[in-house]
């Protein structure tokens, strides 16, 4: 299990904290990412597009607004997500604590 902080994620705010659970063995080419994700206060990951991939966020904690493919929705502990092949998504902090949640992309 490794943590990464990646600074200005797809465009974002400030920097994105990654605990990725699982490497690329244990996901066996059927997935690339299962990690948990924390955005501090102030901190964004950017609008970006999914390709030949979907993404599913579970929200663990705080809270955020969530644009899906352009459309914002507040979204809050226990609330799902999910990002299609050939759409887009992004996620703001917009609480004072810690946002984290669970993000998995599949491959298609």
């Amino acid at each position: 299990m490794t943590t990464e902080r990646v600074e200005h994620m797809a465009g974002g705010q400030g920097h994105t904290l990654i605990k990725r659970l699982l490497d690329e063995k244990q996901l066996n080419g059927k997935c690339r990412l299962y990690a948990q994700v924390t955005l501090e206060p102030g901190c964004s990951l950017g609008y970006h597009e999914h390709h030949n991939e979907s993404e599913t966020y579970y929200i663990l904690s705080g809270k955020g607004i969530y644009s899906d493919n352009g459309t914002l929705r507040m979204v809050q502990a226990g609330d799902v997500t999910f990002t299609p092949d050939g759409k887009g998504h992004g996620l703001t902090n917009s609480g004072d604590e810690d946002l984290v949640f669970m993000a998995l992309i599949i491959l298609d």
